[in-house]
């Protein structure tokens, strides 16, 4: 069974900094793209950033310069360092993994929450 288990939310002052973790398991092949998700309050869920198994990234215009998305292809982890945290970033934080071939998986975690306020 698959499941993907967050961690590092929690409550930030503006400006603060905050790394998220992601790992998976029961998935015994690879990963082709690993994300964050985020939904605040009354809004629908977005993309705030994603990776490819070779590296390649993509971001939310709202994210790009402050928050950086990595991954361990032989841990099966993707972190998420968020820097320069505002209050507009307060949301649910969901992991979010893929999988094509040779059998297609799309799951996400329970979310994590991250709070900025001062």
């Amino acid at each position: 069974q698959v499941q993907l288990v967050e961690s590092g939310g929690g409550l930030v002052q503006p400006g603060g900094s905050l790394r998220l973790s992601c790992a998976a398991s029961g998935i015994f092949f690879s990963i082709d793209n690993m994300g964050w998700y985020r939904q605040a309050p009354g809004k629908q869920r977005e993309l705030v950033a994603s990776i490819t198994r070779g590296g390649s990234t993509n971001y939310a215009d709202s994210v790009k310069g402050r928050f950086i998305i990595s991954r361990d292809n032989a841990k099966n982890t993707v972190t998420l360092q968020m820097n320069s945290l505002q209050p507009e970033d307060t949301a649910i934080y969901y992991c979010n993994v893929e999988t094509i071939l040779p059998r297609r998986i799309n799951a996400w975690g329970k979310g994590t929450l991250v709070t900025v306020s001062s």
